[in-house]
């Protein structure tokens, strides 16, 4: 089918799109904090701001996890990084499995669009880097996973976002060819795995970008609301 875009030079023709959970379907900030100064005040370390945290965020929990404890210990603790990261993860694993969704909130315009591109009988897959275990649940809590034909997290596969693996994956598990099958994102992550396997890739204004101003990654578009898809 065609598909508008807003500000874009020409329509794009797409069987089938592909969605990014954190920062693009669902603002999980809050979630993040509280689990990781759960895990943090386990460790008897100090806690860590949310701001700080969204600069971390889209690489997926290792990565976060890792970020988060090279944060706080700083350079002098550098070294106890690998010592404390399983004993980390299996804390904030407990912690988020607790509270997902729960301090989380679905950006405006995301069911409609959602529900606008299931109405057009386009094939959809939730494409995350979270733990498939957290973004399941989350997908549920928010009234989300009846949208999509397939859920794919960051341990669905050997390799994560920002690597082509995981869009050509789950290209094949909806039946789409990569240039038919549009990414949804919001981080220079999703734009680069797009690029690399072949996909269009629009790009949400809000999301979290590892601080950097998204519109500076290139994009077919760059909108402020998922509802933009439904015109």
């Amino acid at each position: 089918m065609q598909l508008n875009l807003p500000a874009a030079r020409q329509p794009l023709e797409i069987d089938a799109v592909m969605v990014d959970l954190d920062g693009t379907m669902v603002n999980t900030l809050g979630d993040f904090a509280e689990a990781l100064n759960r895990m943090l005040a386990d460790l008897q370390l100090p806690a860590i701001a949310p701001q700080t945290i969204e600069q971390m965020v889209g690489k997926g929990s290792e990565h976060l996890i890792r970020s988060v404890l090279g944060h706080v210990l700083g350079d002098a603790g550098a070294s106890r990084v690998d010592e404390l990261y399983t004993r980390a993860w299996q804390r904030y694993e407990h912690h988020y499995l607790q509270i997902n969704g729960q301090f989380a909130d679905v950006y405006p315009g995301v069911r409609e669009g959602l529900q606008a591109l299931r109405a057009r009988g386009l094939r959809m897959a939730c494409l995350t880097n979270k733990p498939l275990s957290f973004a399941r649940p989350l997908l549920a809590s928010k009234g989300l996973d009846g949208f999509f034909d397939q859920v794919f997290g960051g341990d669905s596969f050997e390799r994560k976002k920002p690597d082509p693996m995981p869009l050509l994956k789950t290209c094949a598990a909806l039946a789409s060819q990569p240039a038919r099958t549009l990414m949804v994102g919001d981080s220079s992550n999703d734009a680069q795995a797009a690029e690399a396997a072949g996909c269009p890739v629009v790009l949400m204004t809000y999301g979290y970008n590892h601080g950097q101003p998204i519109a500076a990654v290139a994009a077919a578009a760059h909108l402020d609301s998922l509802e933009q898809l439904a015109v």
